[in-house]
């Protein structure tokens, strides 16, 4: 797993308040305060994708709705049982749908359908029990996302940044204002990082070959940002 270089970016929004002019926190409050600043800054990292998703599904249209049931019942538990004896796959099935099928107004049909979602850290033993399920169900859409696991790590590691970065710019602040010391009045922190996009497969593709290669995956990153926002105030010399 690869993780790009750290970037911190820095932000000042001044809300400055000498003695001639007092800040009250809200109204109705009797105590004014001074000399207060809020700052911003941030830290990011471009983060490699370790966790392939993939969502399949099978389709079924007749006129018995009972007999169309029992053959989506059937490739649904055969490919969630062929899910099961690959290690390190997670299965999950997903909505189950009966719903008619109109022609000039006129009921003619039904159509059942029911979806199952695999995950894996192993993009390449997913890559290839995709190959197998894809002779009997369709393929939906294949992405890509970073683990809680890797998120939490790289998260832990760009808060430490921003929170470093923004007690920095805090000293500089303060010492360009000519005092000693300020005072941290409130702090917020949020992650942020852009969701994966799933990339839709061609509702065509029900009955691919078992001779099929399996499907060239590319993993690709995302940026996960960390931003510290706060408030400091500055401090009289006494």
């Amino acid at each position: 797993m690869k993780i790009g270089p750290l970037k911190a970016a820095f932000f000042i929004l001044l809300s400055l308040n000498l003695a001639a002019s007092p800040f009250s926190l809200s109204a109705g409050e009797g105590v004014h305060h001074y000399d207060r600043i809020q700052l911003r800054s941030s830290a990011s990292a471009e983060v490699e994708n370790d966790t392939l998703i993939a969502v399949l599904y099978a389709q079924q249209e007749g006129s018995e709705p009972a007999a169309l049931s029992d053959s989506v019942n059937r490739l649904i538990t055969q490919a969630v049982s062929e899910a099961k004896l690959s290690e390190g796959i997670k299965v999950q099935t997903l909505g189950y749908q009966t719903s008619p099928i109109y022609q000039q107004q006129r009921l003619t049909g039904w159509r059942v359908r029911q979806s199952i979602r695999l995950q894996s850290l192993h993009s390449d033993r997913l890559s290839q029990l995709l190959n197998k399920l894809q002779s009997s169900l369709a393929l939906e859409s294949i992405s890509y996302t970073i683990s809680p696991a890797q998120r939490e790590k790289v998260g832990e590691a760009l808060t430490l940044q921003a929170i470093d970065a923004f007690r920095k710019r805090a000293d500089l602040v303060t010492k360009q204002f000519g005092r000693e010391r300020y005072r941290l009045v409130e702090m917020a922190i949020e992650s942020s990082d852009r969701p994966y996009q799933p990339f839709n497969m061609r509702a065509n593709m029900m009955a691919l070959e078992r001779s099929a290669a399996a499907p060239a995956l590319e993993a690709g990153s995302q940026t996960v940002r960390i931003e510290v926002t706060g408030t400091i105030e500055l401090q009289l010399d006494q």
